[in-house]
């Protein structure tokens, strides 16, 4: 599978990596290939989700198109916020 992403999620690495969350695209492209919980977004997008640390989990909103996917955006979050949906 391809994996694309948008000059927003571009710019999503480099403005982590300055607030000490550095997260690479294999990570990105992992949770995207084996999310622990994918659900439903806006627009037909979807949702990967996958803990990424005691605290923390990475979100990946992408758009599948065939055999490429387009990601949006990324974004840590604190899994207690999303424990449930997991």
């Amino acid at each position: 599978m391809e994996i694309d992403y948008t000059e927003h999620a571009e710019f999503e690495f480099r403005i982590l990596k300055q607030h000490g969350f550095s997260i690479s695209k294999e990570q990105v492209g992992d949770i995207i290939r084996s999310p622990q919980k994918l659900v439903p977004g806006r627009k037909g997008r979807l949702i990967a989700q996958k803990p990424v640390s005691e605290t923390h989990m990475v979100r990946a909103v992408y758009e599948q198109q065939q055999d490429r996917v387009k990601v949006i955006t990324f974004y840590p979050a604190r899994r207690d916020r999303y424990e449930d949906q997991v």
